[in-house]
């Protein structure tokens, strides 16, 4: 996140403003004295009242509007002029770059100069948070009752402090009867975390496996992932040892949401890979938090743990929490036509160790 949390924000007021962004309902972002008005162009109604468009830097990219002085910073998100003719069709067909080869004729778009930088930058992190593009329309500031929110707030919706044990119970799984189950829910939002002990439990460091949520690989046997496989080939690692836990973390599409992981499904099929795909739509190569599954393991009792993973940055993402990561297990996963490219792009791009 490139928000700076100096100050204590409250988590509930981001939680509130995710959920009118989701509704179509505008916002405001406010930070000392700037403040802007947004709404989110895939699920507003209506364009009527927008005075500029709101856009992440790597779309003004794709948008050719990097070589405006006005957008010369391409670490930060990029206001444009409102088109003459801009309607909802117009506004999403600028937002979506899955749309881009069903409407390549888009611009010249006159970049403005964002003078408004930290509640741009909020925005950008609301939008990944609510699962939406990050892309909005910016309307003049009135005296309404939208609801709004600082980007201290956000940064504090993010906060892996916010997660305790809501509920824990017996669940004999295929893999092992004995086993756990242990749900997580964030003080902030409804989001909720599952970690499942496998095992008896003695003073031995557990293999453990971070295995964030995929609904397309894991449920319905996507070809195009190795999750599904992943999580299975886990637990039997996790079973066939003294004990472990694995902790299965809410966070589709390496922290974009499902909606737009399918997006990025979409690009890839246009040949982009998964790194260039994610980063086209606006967002991080990998979004993802692992200081949540640090807390899960904290709440455990657990400080020590045997990693099963391929990710280098799972690793470092639990030692920068204070989790010591005694071993690195590998997990080795055949490949099959579907995903061939995907497992090549993870090993090339992302450093993971296949």
């Amino acid at each position: 996140m490139n928000i700076d949390p100096s100050s204590v924000g409250d988590p509930k007021r981001a939680a509130r403003a995710i959920d009118a962004l989701r509704r179509g309902w505008p916002i405001r972002i406010a930070h000392d004295n700037q403040i802007i008005r947004v709404a989110a162009i895939e699920t507003a109604v209506t364009v009527q009242g927008a005075s500029s468009l709101l856009l992440s830097a790597s779309r003004a990219a794709t948008l050719k509007l990097v070589n405006q002085r006005a957008a010369a910073n391409t670490d930060l998100p990029v206001r444009i002029a409102v088109p003459a003719d801009l309607d909802m069709g117009m506004a999403l067909a600028i937002a979506d770059p899955t749309l881009d080869l069903l409407y390549p004729m888009k611009g010249p778009f006159l970049a403005k100069a964002v003078t408004d930088t930290t509640p741009c930058v909020a925005a950008m992190e609301l939008a990944r948070l609510a699962g939406l593009l990050p892309a909005f329309l910016v309307m003049d500031v009135d005296a309404s009752t939208d609801d709004v929110v600082a980007p201290a707030d956000v940064a504090a919706f993010d906060d892996s402090d916010n997660l305790q044990i809501a509920a824990r119970a017996n669940l004999p799984v295929a893999v092992n009867a004995h086993t756990e189950i242990v749900a997580f829910r964030s003080l902030a939002d409804s989001t909720d975390h599952v970690a499942l002990v496998i095992g008896k439990r003695d003073g031995s460091p557990p293999i453990v496996r971070l295995h964030s949520e995929c609904l397309t690989g894991d449920v319905l046997g996507s070809l195009k992932c190795d999750c599904g496989p992943q999580l299975h080939e886990a637990l039997h690692h996790i079973s066939d040892a003294q004990w472990g836990i694995l902790l299965y973390l809410r966070q589709e599409g390496r922290g974009i949401g499902l909606i737009n992981k399918l997006r990025a499904y979409v690009l890839q099929d246009q040949g982009f890979d998964t790194v260039d795909a994610n980063v086209r739509l606006g967002f991080a190569i990998d979004a993802r938090d692992f200081s949540v599954a640090a807390r899960m393991l904290d709440l455990l009792g657990v400080a020590t743990v045997r990693l099963l993973t391929n990710n280098p940055e799972k690793v470092a993402g639990l030692e920068a929490e204070g989790i010591v990561v005694c071993e690195r297990l590998p997990l080795k996963i055949a490949s099959n036509p579907h995903n061939a490219r995907y497992l090549d792009t993870k090993r090339d791009r992302t450093g993971h160790a296949l």
